[in-house]
Formats: C-alpha cells, structure tokens, sequence
C-alpha cells in the first residue's frame, strides 16, 4: 500500500505544483523543473528575412518620400551627320551644276549649334572614288529646329556619255554656340 500511496502523493505534488504555477503565470510559457524551480522558455529566433512587425491595414496609408533626382547634363556628338539628311541628288543640266538638298535638325531642346557641313559628289560608275566636286558651308540650327539648304557645285558634262555620280555628306562637324 505504500507504493500506491507514494504515487498518490507524488501525483498531489504534481497536481499542486501545476496549479501554483499556472496561478503565477508560468504555465504555457515556462515549465517547472525538478526542484521547483521555473523557467521561462522563448521562442527561437525567427527565420532571417522575417519582419516580426505587424503589417499594415487595408485603410493604413504607408508613409513614401520623393526626392527628385539631377537631371543629367545634355551631351552631344561632335558628329552630327546623324543629325543631317540628304535628298535629291541631282544635275542640273541647265544650270551646270551638281546639287544636294540637305536638312539638319538640332535634336536638342537647349542649345543652339553650328555644323560645318561637307557635300561630295562621287563618281559612281566606276565607283573609284573620284569626287566630281565638294561643297562647303557652315549653319545654325536653334534647338528644335530643322535648317534646309541645297548645295551646289558647278559642273559642265564634256562627256557625250552619261554622268554616273552619287551625293554623300562627307562631314557636319558639330559645336555649340
């Protein structure tokens, strides 16, 4: 009978610890050890990249700020015969000369520039770079803008046969004013 009885006030013990312990708060968050004494128990870290703050509510506005950035300064190609365009290509029998219609547009919403323009015309057939001639000149194009000029070179056809030629802008040097 002693063995049961030993139990029996073993379980009491338990029984009367468990109910201490929960009336100071210690169960769920703790355990009791041998000896009576309690311990707290924390939870483990949480996982990295884990934010333990609470996230906000749908009505919760979240706070930004703007800080506008430099704008960066406009730079340019000193070659500007991507800025230029040439068209009718042409002799005028007339007038004997070789003439080129040539438009520069400034792609630039600031600065004015000046391009010093080339105009070759060049033998074509055969292709043996030969220039029949070379027109020169300078021009101001305003930002945004788009100058047209036709450039010219005289020429008198002694040939009997036709005139093989073709027209290039063989520089526009590009500077701001």
């Amino acid at each position: 009978m002693t063995a049961t009885r030993g139990r029996r006030s073993a379980r009491a013990a338990i029984a009367a610890a468990t109910v201490a312990a929960s009336a100071l708060g210690l169960v769920g968050c703790g355990a009791l050890l041998p000896g009576g004494h309690a311990r707290r128990l924390t939870p483990p870290p949480p996982p990295s990249g884990y934010s333990s703050a609470p996230s906000p509510g749908p009505y919760d506005s979240p706070s930004y700020s703007y800080s506008p950035s430099p704008s960066p300064e406009e730079t340019y190609d000193p070659d500007g015969r991507s800025d230029a365009r040439g068209s009718n290509c042409r002799y005028d029998q007339s007038a004997r000369r070789l003439e080129y219609t040539v438009s520069v547009t400034n792609p630039s919403l600031t600065k004015t520039f000046t391009y010093e323009m080339a105009v070759n015309w060049m033998k074509a057939r055969p292709a043996d770079g030969t220039a029949f001639g070379l027109h020169q000149r300078s021009i101001v194009v305003r930002p945004g803008r788009t100058e047209t000029y036709t450039a010219a070179y005289s020429y008198t056809n002694t040939s009997t046969r036709q005139l093989w030629f073709q027209c290039e802008i063989r520089r526009a040097r590009k500077s701001e004013l």
